[in-house]
């Protein structure tokens, strides 16, 4: 993500704490969290794709990709 980008969630963050952001501001700021988070998420892809869980019975499992919904 563009540094630009990052100092602009920034300073959202401080404004929003200091005296509060109007709609488009806060339409915004979720807008560059979501594209932040997604850009994080797929800069881990690789590593996520090699862990395995081990449920209660010892069984290993692959990691299942995180729902939209959660």
């Amino acid at each position: 993500m563009e540094n630009s980008k990052l100092e602009r969630i920034n300073a959202l963050a401080r404004k929003a704490k200091a005296e509060g952001l109007t709609p488009e501001e806060t339409a915004e700021r979720d807008a560059l969290r979501r594209e932040y988070i997604n850009e994080f998420r797929q800069s881990l892809t690789s590593q996520l794709d090699c862990i395995y869980i081990m449920d209660e019975n010892g069984n290993k499992k692959k990691l299942e990709k995180k729902s939209e919904t959660h």
